[in-house]
């Protein structure tokens, strides 16, 4: 059994009260921790990858919309261009590591280079099968200059991927989040699979883990990510008390 078989993408909440009342309180104890590692200059890299139409932008933005919006950046990573390309492909993640002080939060991430850059062969064999130490080299990299890395994997069933993607035909207001290329990725759910297992299983360490999230329900995943993040920084603040 995979890591993703595993995991229960059912869970949710019974009520919106109860939902609203969950996300106020982990928001509340977010921003007063944003506080804390700005004071002790901790910087702050948070990754969310996915599936497409898992959640990640509605996540990320119930995790930052009461915080101080001086003290994050969101960056969202789309393909390399023509000057990136050549570069080694973790170059142009520099630039957007955070400030002391500061969170980075990443809508995609260099996580691409073992998945879309593996599953459509913008990436060979060699080159993908390498990234998973050279990431985690990377992250090491970070961790032991004092930043806090947490990632999240936000999991749905293809059933419910299906169901986002035709509401977003139909929805007006949602309508320009569905592309070809989205069809075209939903075509190839089984190698995407694999690779997010594969992904999973190498990539997650005791310095930079995985939160697999299951998100059929959207509410129970963003509170889980909140909640995930306090629980993880209210842990690193122990080691300066």
């Amino acid at each position: 059994m995979g890591i993703l078989s595993n995991v229960d993408v059912t869970k949710k909440f019974e009520t919106k009260k109860e939902y609203k009342e969950e996300l106020k309180r982990y928001q509340l104890q977010l921003l007063y921790l944003q506080r804390k590692l700005a004071q002790l200059k901790i910087p702050v890299i948070l990754v969310f990858e996915g599936w497409d139409a898992g959640g990640k932008g509605g996540a990320i933005r119930r995790l930052t919309e009461k915080l101080d919006p001086r003290g994050f950046r969101v960056h969202a990573i789309s393909a390399p261009n023509e000057v990136e390309k050549q570069y080694h492909y973790l170059w142009r993640f520099w630039r957007d590591i955070p400030p002391r002080g500061t969170f980075a939060i990443f809508d995609r991430s260099w996580y691409g280079r073992v998945l879309v850059e593996r599953v459509e062969q913008f990436a060979t064999k060699e080159e993908w099968q390498r990234a998973y130490e050279e990431i985690n080299q990377f992250e090491k990299l970070h961790t032991n200059d004092g930043a806090i890395v947490l990632k999240f994997w936000l999991h749905i069933s293809k059933d419910e991927q299906l169901r986002r993607f035709e509401e977003r035909v139909t929805n007006p207001f949602k309508n320009w989040k569905i592309t070809d290329e989205d069809w075209r990725n939903r075509e190839k759910w089984e190698e995407y699979y694999e690779a997010a297992e594969e992904m999973l299983a190498k990539t997650d360490t005791d310095i930079a883990p995985w939160v697999v999230v299951g998100g059929n329900y959207k509410w129970y995943a963003r509170v889980k990510i909140l909640k995930s993040v306090v629980k993880t920084l209210e842990n690193k603040l122990k080691e300066y008390e």
